[in-house]
This record gives structure tokens, sequence and C-alpha cells, in this order.
């Protein structure tokens, strides 16, 4: 394959890629605490290519929020996940509708535990609190605080479904709040994911459009050569 088809390939490469976030975001708009995936361009450090290439990294501004007024409904500000357990695996989430679990453990919609700092919080019946640092009170007892982390290196952050996350990176240190009866919203922007479409559908015409511009070429030089 020429450099010229590397290069090409190279391009509708990235803007599969782009797109496959794109569609994702969209098709998360309305997944409570869901985080964009954003497309990175990357510069490779070898001067023979001039091509970019693209990782993925979660968008960690502050979603919008919608005031429930639910005693067990939560949302962080700031950048931040909630540390719950979900068979024996430690994952992040910012979806903070919570709930009462059989067993009186604090837990997500999902099913997921909800993690302090001495393990999963086990709630005594009475009227909930969660103070805007994490404590987490019944009554006026508190009964310990909600586990809430940054991460350090957000293109570490996999997605591994009912909005939850695997990371495998250093931590940081939540400099947040936590807002009681509110839930966050999807930090999608519908309008954003519509100028990168459009940005996309111009590029990869473009692209095509050089495509058929080197086929031509090529069909030129070759009946030049048989005609030789």
């Amino acid at each position: 394959m020429t450099d010229t088809l590397q290069a090409i390939a190279r391009s509708l490469s990235n803007d599969v890629q782009t797109l496959s976030t794109v569609s994702h975001n969209v098709a998360n708009m309305h997944t409570p605490g869901y985080r964009a995936v954003r497309a990175i361009p990357e510069f490779q450090p070898d001067a023979a290519s001039a091509e970019r290439r693209f990782a993925t990294a979660i968008d960690q501004r502050d979603g919008a929020l919608a005031q429930t007024g639910g005693e067990l409904d939560i949302a962080l500000r700031g950048e931040g996940f909630l540390v719950v357990e979900r068979n024996g695996q430690m994952l992040l989430t910012r979806a903070g509708s919570l709930r009462i679990d059989n067993e009186g453990r604090l837990a997500t919609v999902a099913g997921d535990l909800a993690m302090g700092y001495a393990g999963p919080l086990q709630m005594p019946a009475g009227k909930a609190r969660f103070g805007r640092d994490g404590q987490v009170f019944v009554g006026d007892a508190p009964v310990g605080q909600l586990q809430i982390v940054a991460v350090g290196d957000a293109s570490r952050l996999r997605a591994v479904g009912n909005g939850a996350y695997a990371y495998d990176g250093p931590l940081a240190e939540w400099k947040g709040s936590v807002v009681q009866g509110a839930v966050e919203h999807a930090n999608v922007d519908a309008a954003e994911e519509t100028v990168r479409l459009m940005e996309l559908t111009r590029h990869a015409e473009s692209v095509q459009r050089a495509i058929g511009i080197y086929d031509k070429a090529m069909d030129t030089g070759i009946n030049q050569i048989g005609g030789n």
C-alpha cells in the first residue's frame, strides 16, 4: 500500500472512531451521570508520520442537575466519582440515584454497593441526610462517609455498564461537593454533538474526493504506461 493510501486509510479510521464516540454519546444522552466520550488527537513522535491518531477520554465536566427532592438522590459537583462495589470489584460512578438494599446497605439503582471508607454503608432506619463533603447521617447520627475520589488520568476510565467505570490509574483528591435531592444528567451537549457530526461528514466527503482524485491519477498513470 502506498503512503497516500495509508494516509487515507488512517484518516478514515480516525473518522470511524470519532463517529463511534458521537454515536455512543447520543445514545446515552438520557442516562443519569453518564460521562461523554471524546476522541483526543495524538501526534506520533516519529517525524516520518504527520498523521494524527486518536485516543478516547472521558469528559469530566459537570452535567446539569435535575432536582428530585428524593432523600436518597445525590449528585456530585466537580471532577469526582462515587466508589461502588460490584461483584467484588471496585468501580466508579456518577449515578447518584441510591436506595437501601435488602440487607440495609446503601446501593445504586443498578445494585452496586456505595462504599464508605470502612466498607459498604449500613443504613439504620430513619431519615437520611448527606453533607456536602459526603458525610452520611441518619437522623442526627453519623453512619459513615461516602468514598468519593477524583481520577488522575481520565483516559484510563473504561465503561463497564449501568453507568459505572473501571479504572486502573492514579487517584487524585476530590475537591467537589455533594448535592442531596438531585441527580445529574449526562454531560452530553446535543448541539455540540451535532456540530461534531457535521464536521465528520464534511471531512469524510473530503476524504472521498481525495480517493476519487487518487484513483483517477492511478488510472491515468496505468493507461499511459500501457500505451508505451
